[in-house]
């Protein structure tokens, strides 16, 4: 009778397996079919703006005052192209597995800043103030300079364009024996009916925010890519407050660490990946 029930279990377990594993495939099938849908969508709305602002530009006097307008136009609707683009093609590498990676003592803090500098214009836009909260300390973490950097473009540009205008986004990095935490933290522009882990799942941003730039899939590569070097990446949604923290461990300070923030800024602004 014991022998009867151990197989008993053991058949319920493997059927529990099961289960899971086609609810897994399932999921991850409803994930590629999000992507598909909602990168094609957003990849049409600006392709159709191109076509559209050429063929009046065909039409137009070239000395026409609004040329120019009709140029800037097209020029923000091209670099959207670019940025779905290249984040389409990171999302495929990430979930691939197909990315090296090049590691090296990095100090978290130094990058922070600079991802800050090269992304102020964005908040001032918007006329959103960051307040940061920095180690006196470095906070030396051991990842691929260019994926961190990439890393963190994405968590601030999603602040940069969801956080309700006009308000205070709070970074704050703190370091203990073992750990660099890093937290980014605002306050949403639209209402956040949506589960925290769906933000990094099902790769799309809801349809109030789909005129935004972007693909929708930033927060997702964030993830995946702080994972991938070791980190840990976590959401959480409290009404209208959207937090990020990521956490690396900590690496005691071997001579130089800092000094390739800057080289590295440079190469993920001119595409090198």
């Amino acid at each position: 009778m014991g022998e009867n029930k151990k197989f008993a279990l053991l058949i319920n377990g493997i059927g529990t397996g099961l289960n899971k594993a086609v609810a897994e495939a399932m999921k991850n099938e409803r994930l590629k079919t999000d992507l598909i849908t909602n990168v094609s969508h957003d990849i049409k709305t600006p392709l159709t703006s191109i076509l559209n602002y050429v063929g009046i530009l065909r039409q137009t006097d070239p000395a026409d005052p609004k040329v120019q307008d009709y140029l800037n136009i097209l020029e923000a609707k091209a670099q959207r192209l670019k940025t779905l683009t290249e984040d389409v093609v990171e999302a495929s590498k990430v979930s691939s597995g197909n990315i090296s990676l090049e590691y090296m003592d990095l100090d978290l803090s130094e990058m922070i800043q600079q991802t800050q500098g090269e992304l102020e214009e964005k908040f001032e836009a918007r006329n959103l103030a960051i307040v940061t909260d920095l180690p006196a300390e470095p906070a030396v973490v051991h990842v691929d300079g260019r994926r961190m950097w990439r890393v963190l473009e994405n968590i601030y540009g999603n602040a940069a364009k969801y956080a309700m205008p006009g308000t205070r986004v709070y970074a704050t990095l703190k370091t203990d024996d073992t750990k660099v935490r890093f937290s980014l933290k605002n306050v949403s522009e639209h209402q956040l009916n949506i589960q925290a882990d769906e933000l990094t799942e099902r790769f799309i941003r809801g349809d109030i925010s789909r005129s935004t730039e972007g693909s929708g899939l930033g927060l997702s590569i964030a993830k995946s890519l702080t994972t991938m070097q070791g980190g840990t990446f976590d959401l959480y949604l409290d009404g209208d407050l959207f937090r990020v923290d990521i956490t690396f461990p900590r690496v005691k300070v071997k001579g130089n660490a800092a000094g390739v923030t800057e080289e590295l800024a440079e190469k993920s602004s001119s595409g090198v990946s």
